[in-house]
C-alpha cells in the first residue's frame, strides 16, 4: 500500500510542487563536497534533487507520515532517515565534521531554525532553503532599513546572506497566505567578536525591544537612566541604524559601564 501524506497545518507544512524550484534550491549548496542534512523533507521533492547532485545527504522529519512516505520511496535514505525534532537535536553527535543544512523550512519555525545552525557556526559553513518572503527579507537586510533588525545582526554578524529568489504562493499545496524565498548563508571570515557574544546578543535584543526610539532610551533597561556615555554620537540613533561593527563596538561600552 503506497503511502499518503497529507500536509499538515500544526507543522506549518505547505509542500512545493513545482520542480524546477527544488531543483534550483538543491543547486544552491552544489559547490559544497560536505554532507547534507534536510529539514523537513515531507514528500521529498527537494530530496530527490539533493541525492541527484550526489549529496551525503541525511533527513530530519518529524512527521510520521512523511518519514513512511521517505522509506518507501526513497531506499538510498536507508539509516539516514532521522525521525526526530531539528530543533532538539544534537548535531555534533549526527556529525564530527562540517556539514551544510538545506530544506523547505517551516515557516512557523523558521526564525528558530536559523538560531539552531547560529549555534553551529563552526561547523555550518552554508546554510539554504526556502522561507516566508518577509522573513528572508529581514535576515538579509542592510541597516537603515525597515526590516533591519534582530535576527538581521546576530545572523550577519557571521554569515554572508544571500537573498537569491521570490517563490510565488500557488506551486504549494496548500498555498501559504504569503509569498516565499530561497536565501543562502555562508559563513564569513569572523573568528570571534572582538567583544563579550553573550553581552552582544542582550544589547541586540534589548535596542530593538524599543526599535522606534533611540539607544539612548532603548538601552536605559540594561545600562540605567543616567549613564555617563549616553553623550556619545551613537546613542543618538535607533537600533536599525547600527552596523554588525557599530553593534561591536557599543557592547564593548557597555561591558566597560557594567564592570565599574
Amino acid at each position: 500500500m503506497t503511502s499518503f501524506v497529507r500536509p499538515k497545518k500544526s507543522l506549518g507544512q505547505h509542500f512545493l510542487k513545482d520542480l524546477q524550484i527544488a531543483k534550483r534550491i538543491a543547486d544552491t549548496i552544489k559547490d559544497y563536497q560536505l554532507p547534507v542534512l534536510e529539514v523537513g523533507p515531507g514528500t521529498g521533492v527537494l530530496t530527490q534533487f539533493l541525492l541527484e547532485n550526489n549529496a551525503d545527504l541525511t533527513v530530519v522529519e518529524l512527521d510520521r507520515e512523511s518519514v513512511a512516505y521517505l522509506k518507501e520511496h526513497f531506499s538510498s535514505l536507508s539509516g539516514k532517515i532521522i525521525e526526530e525534532d531539528f530543533l532538539k537535536l544534537d548535531l555534533s553527535k549526527l556529525y564530527p565534521g562540517n556539514f551544510c543544512v538545506i530544506g523547505n523550512y517551516p515557516y512557523n519555525i523558521s526564525s528558530q531554525i536559523f538560531f539552531k545552525v547560529l549555534d553551529y557556526k563552526d561547523r555550518i559553513p552554508c546554510c539554504a532553503g526556502m522561507i516566508q518572503k518577509e522573513v528572508a527579507e529581514r535576515i538579509a537586510s542592510k541597516p537603515g532599513k525597515k526590516a533591519f533588525g534582530i535576527i538581521s545582526v546576530l545572523l550577519q554578524a557571521w554569515y554572508d546572506i544571500e537573498y537569491l529568489f521570490t517563490v510565488s504562493e500557488d506551486v504549494f499545496d496548500p498555498p501559504p497566505k504569503v509569498k516565499s524565498a530561497v536565501i543562502r548563508l555562508t559563513r564569513n571570515q569572523r573568528q570571534n567578536l572582538d567583544c563579550d557574544e553573550k553581552l552582544f546578543k542582550t544589547v541586540v535584543k534589548t535596542a530593538f525591544n524599543q526599535r522606534r526610539k533611540t539607544l539612548r532610551n532603548s538601552l536605559k533597561p540594561l545600562l540605567g537612566k543616567d549613564c555617563e556615555i549616553y553623550s556619545l554620537p551613537v546613542f543618538d540613533k535607533r537600533p536599525e541604524q547600527l552596523s554588525v561593527e557599530e553593534f561591536i563596538e557599543l557592547t564593548n561600552l557597555a561591558a566597560n559601564l557594567l564592570q565599574q
